[in-house]
């Protein structure tokens, strides 16, 4: 709740969404599987629902950032799990070299994930965006804001990117290779154009407002 009126009152200033920079990573499976973390099953009953998995499916980690003009990305992640210290590589020798060419003022945004929590990741974000990241922090931290806890229904990437990628890749023939793969991935993220890009940010600070009028509860199901 605390979150959704900081939101809406920062988006009250025009330039706010212009500036914004929301950030996220997903791992995709080449056999498809779905990563149930970001899933949600709403419903009124249980759905009894079965989930069955591939042990050891080959699998890439991605990372894009998303302004209301461009995507940022793909970047992949090198091995099968990312680390605060191979996220803080990716920000200082890839993204921010990216953003900074376009923009000196934008303000960037990050979950709670475990490598975003990383001391020298926040350091890193005191030091060159200080009052202009969001995310997980500490007392000490000059974060603009606190992103709250558990909140895939606010990021841009969950409610629109990542499902719109995966409709794109996970389509007959399904890829049976990480090269071809990555490659479909990325054809997919190149597709996204400004308008895609403009209606996604619209559709955030929607959802904003109704997690406000529903203080701060899950938005998935409406």
């Amino acid at each position: 709740m605390e979150f959704c009126d900081s939101m809406l009152e920062m988006m009250e200033d025009e330039t706010f969404i212009s500036r914004s920079i929301f950030s996220d990573e997903e791992t995709f499976h080449l056999s498809g599987t779905v990563n149930r973390h970001n899933v949600r099953i709403w419903g009124r009953e249980h759905p009894h629902e079965t989930v069955e998995h591939e042990r050891d499916s080959p699998k890439v980690n991605v990372f894009c950032a998303v302004s209301q003009d461009k995507v940022y990305g793909p970047f992949f992640f090198e091995g099968n799990t990312v680390t605060g210290q191979t996220y803080l590589d990716m920000l200082q020798n890839w993204l921010f070299t990216s953003l900074q060419a376009d923009s000196h003022d934008f303000i960037f945004q990050q979950d709670g994930a475990p490598p975003h929590w990383h001391l020298m990741v926040r350091a890193f974000l005191n030091e060159k965006v200080p009052q202009r990241w969001i995310g997980r922090k500490g007392a000490k931290d000059f974060a603009l804001c606190a992103w709250p806890v558990r909140s895939p229904d606010l990021t841009m990437c969950d409610f629109f990117l990542w499902g719109y990628v995966k409709d794109h890749v996970y389509v007959p023939p399904l890829p049976t290779n990480l090269d071809d793969f990555k490659h479909r991935i990325t054809t997919a993220i190149n597709s996204v154009h400004r308008d895609m890009l403009i209606r996604a940010w619209e559709e955030f600070s929607y959802c904003t407002e109704v997690a406000h009028a529903v203080d701060g509860g899950h938005i998935e199901h409406l």
